[in-house]
């Protein structure tokens, strides 16, 4: 890992700071009037699409980085990298699923995440703080559903 690059805190900001959009959102859907309720599942069905592509980039990253990654693995971790985006492009067109499919979708990356991060590499801190941040996107999706049925 590029000690110049790697600047922990900042990561930890920009990381958190991410989940803002989440918890305003959920937030909104909670207690705005019922008339703009659909408003915010819309925009909270989008934002977790955006995350959620955004997910899958790191492993192409890693890749290019890391030349002593054997061919079985520069493959995994290739392949595993479009499926964030392909989960998310499909939450799209799911419907009423939309929603389960995202939150199945950021369950899954995490957990490919754990597994493929220790052939990059990467510092334990980094995969416990990918931990705290599905925690919270996987909570605010499902507290969006729950609003969405209660208040809808």
């Amino acid at each position: 890992m590029n000690p110049h690059f790697l600047n922990k805190r900042l990561i930890h900001l920009l990381g958190y700071a991410g989940l803002i959009p989440f918890v305003l959102l959920t937030l909104a859907c909670w207690l705005v009037n019922a008339d703009w309720l659909r408003d915010f599942i819309r925009g909270q069905l989008a934002y977790g699409i955006a995350a959620l592509s955004f997910l899958g980039g790191i492993h192409w990253g890693a890749v290019v980085l890391r030349a002593d990654l054997s061919a079985d693995h520069t493959k995994k971790a290739l392949v595993w990298g479009v499926a964030p985006t392909s989960i998310a492009w499909f939450s799209t067109m799911a419907g009423g699923f939309g929603f389960a499919l995202l939150i199945a979708g950021f369950i899954a990356a995490y957990q490919a995440d754990k597994r493929l991060f220790p052939w990059y590499g990467l510092p334990t801190w980094f995969i416990e703080l990918r931990f705290r941040l599905t925690c919270v996107a996987v909570a605010a999706l499902m507290l969006t559903v729950i609003a969405g049925n209660v208040r809808g």
